[in-house]
This record gives structure tokens, C-alpha cells and sequence, in this order.
């Protein structure tokens, strides 16, 4: 081979891997760094093993591969706990509060008030006016009960 920085591949590796590195810090999720880790993997064998291009390719397929899926395996095990784990389902975060029929509910059709929006809702027939529970959410339709019914009669 020549002379200079192409010469020497592993600084190539090396630096395709700081690359990657600092490229993870600007993409979502983790996944550049598993990428990142088989190419310094790479370039360090390169440094101490004498590998062809087409064995240093290899290596680093076969490295990416493995980083990735132990990458995987680790964080499906080390699952973080979420403090509001329906932050991101704001239908399901609807379940349990008081809403305001604006359209009178039939068990087929209606629309409620929640906060400034409306919402299709349904459940036992119910006028204008009426408050009710939202008791679950079926494909972004509120499902929902008269307050009396849960209270009962006052």
C-alpha cells in the first residue's frame, strides 16, 4: 500500500468510529454506538493483527452484528421504569376522568367535551349536559358511563 494516513488503516477505524460516536449524540435512540464500538474493535485488531481490507470488513459486519444484538439484549433486560408510563397515549390517560356530553351518547355515536377538544364517545344513552366517567378507550372512541350510575342515586 502507499504511504500516509490510507495506509494505515486502523487509523481509519479508529476514526470512522469517533465519527459514529459523536454522530449518536445528534441521532434518536442508541444505536451508532454499537457501530461505533465494532469499528474501534476493527481498528484496533488492525493495529495488532495484519488483516486485509476484505478481513477487516468482515470483522466489523460481523462485530456490528453482534454489539447491536448484545446491545438489544441488554436493554430489553435493563428496561427503564417510566413515572407515567401512558405519558405518550394521551387516550388512555383519559380513563377515570369527568367529561361533559356536548352530543347527546348513544351506545353507537356521541362527542364529549375533555378540556378544550371533543372526543367521540360512547356508552348508555345520555343528553347534552350530562357528566360522565370515561371507563376505557377502544380504537380513540371514549367508552363511557353516566357519573349517577357509578355514584348511584344521591
Amino acid at each position: 500500500m502507499g504511504d500516509g494516513f490510507f495506509s494505515e488503516t486502523h487509523y481509519i477505524w479508529l476514526t470512522v468510529a469517533v465519527l459514529l460516536a459523536i454522530a449518536e449524540l445528534f441521532v434518536p435512540g442508541v444505536f451508532l454506538v454499537w457501530l461505533a464500538a465494532a469499528a474501534a474493535l476493527t481498528g484496533v485488531a488492525a493495529l495488532f493483527i495484519d488483516l486485509t481490507l476484505s478481513g477487516q470488513m468482515t470483522l466489523f459486519g460481523v462485530a456490528s452484528v453482534a454489539s447491536v444484538l448484545l446491545g438489544r439484549r441488554w436493554y430489553l433486560t435493563h428496561r427503564v421504569e417510566s413515572e407515567d408510563p401512558m405519558l405518550n397515549d394521551r387516550a388512555a390517560r383519559m380513563v377515570g376522568t369527568t367529561v361533559t356530553v356536548v352530543e347527546a351518547v348513544t351506545p353507537n355515536e356521541g362527542r364529549v367535551k375533555v378540556g378544550d377538544g371533543e372526543w367521540p364517545a360512547q356508552g348508555p344513552d345520555m343528553a347534552e349536559g350530562t357528566l360522565a366517567k370515561v371507563v376505557a378507550v377502544n380504537g380513540g372512541v371514549l367508552q363511557l358511563e353516566a357519573l349517577e350510575a357509578i355514584e348511584g342515586p344521591k
